[in-house]
């Protein structure tokens, strides 16, 4: 972000103790590190972000990240509308920069959206092929042409149509904050936030890709690094008040994340309630995230149980759910002494799969029906001991 948005930033930030999406702090990258071992298919990144005095967060909460475009993709997208990048033009707040700094710091150049297809093609209304992706009736083929597309291929597949810089702020949507789950507690840890993170590298439609946020922070945010920041409380993820109540998560991948923060938080305040961790991943020797860590907290009783799954270091694979079904009789027990049950993670497969072997859980443990583990399980959500931070 420029110095002129750093100043705004603290200007206001005088005026206010609460940081938002609009105000952020620049915090300072001290610690950023890969968790996984070389060999590994994934990158996954442990960061830890300075705080200024005031801020506060609860275990379950976010940090919002505001990231930057990388350069090298603002250079393709300047080529590919054929502009020099010292244009200026006014962003959404009517302050003038030059458009090399609108398509780093405030227009959203990556993934591309079927709206900003939309907005290009009433910019060159005599495009026959631009008309076949408008509208509800070419919704399909729309999604069909977004599949694994930035802007850059869509100004590069339909070049002229953009003749005015100040065009791309109705074609374009704003670059918005990624908003990570925070892996750690400030009972621990008083001064800073940290996170982790998996970054996206692909390769489609013949470019080399990477996620906006995530490629930001494995590359350019090393130790020293500015970065603009909000935290952002997440009222229905939370630990039990009742600090004596078992706790089981369900926490594959980067999920592990705000379980880092409820051990950490449970640690460092004496809370006394048993707690379960479920965490796969793909192989032990390579993904095994915060493995010193947990397995430092079990020694020392603060993690009653920890079950791990990692799938590809047998013929068949073993996933978290399939961890749970092994640990029905115990898993049922522990809900029936009024344990919270949390998760975290990928939405499309894996919640729904835990969902599916919880449900299978409680049936076989109540020697009842599905439809009665269904019940079991709306109360459990009623009384909030079902919590899910699903993306």
């Amino acid at each position: 972000m420029t110095e002129v948005l750093e100043q705004e930033a603290k200007g206001t930030a005088a005026h206010s103790a609460k940081y938002t999406r609009n105000n952020p702090f620049f915090s300072t990258v001290t610690v950023n590190y890969l968790l996984t071992a070389e060999g590994s298919e994934k990158e996954t990144r442990h960061i830890e972000l300075t705080l200024d005095e005031g801020m506060t967060y609860t275990p379950g909460d976010a940090v919002g990240i505001i990231p930057e475009n990388r350069p090298q993709a603002v250079a393709d997208t300047l080529a590919a509308l054929g502009f020099r990048g010292d244009e200026r033009v006014l962003d959404h707040y009517k302050a003038e920069i030059s458009l090399e700094e609108a398509l780093r710091t405030r227009l959203g150049i990556g993934k591309l959206a079927r709206g900003s297809v939309g907005q290009y093609a009433k910019l060159a209304p005599a495009n026959e092929a631009l008309k076949l992706m408008v509208g509800p009736e070419h919704k399909a083929r729309a999604e069909d042409y977004c599949w694994g597309r930035e802007f850059v291929d869509l100004a590069t597949d339909f070049p002229h149509v953009v003749t005015e810089p100040q065009q791309l702020f109705h074609v374009l949507q704003r670059l918005t904050p990624r908003m990570y789950s925070i892996a750690s507690s400030q009972a621990m840890h008083a001064d800073n936030v940290q996170t982790t993170v998996r970054v996206i590298r692909y390769e489609s439609h013949k470019r080399d890709r990477q996620g906006v946020a995530s490629g930001h922070l494995g590359e350019r945010a090393g130790v020293g690094a500015r970065m603009p920041i909000f935290l952002h409380s997440n009222a229905s993820f939370r630990l039990p008040v009742d600090t004596t109540a078992p706790v089981i998560m369900i926490g594959p991948g980067t999920g592990i994340a705000p379980f880092r923060a409820f051990l950490e938080e449970r640690q460092a305040t004496g809370q006394t309630g048993d707690n379960w961790l479920f965490f796969g991943e793909q192989r032990e020797a390579l993904d095994f995230l915060y493995k010193d860590q947990l397995l430092g907290m079990h020694k020392a009783g603060v993690l009653t149980h920890l079950d791990t799954a990692f799938s590809r270091d047998q013929a068949r694979k073993v996933y978290v759910q399939d961890r749970m079904q092994e640990r029905a009789a115990e898993l049922y027990d522990w809900l029936e002494r009024g344990a919270y049950f949390y998760v975290c993670g990928d939405a499309s497969r894996m919640a729904k799969d835990v969902e599916t072997a919880l449900l299978d859980v409680i049936a076989r443990g109540s020697k009842g029906t599905l439809d009665h583990a269904a019940e079991y399980l709306a109360a459990m959500k009623k009384q909030k001991r079902y919590q899910r931070d699903v993306y």
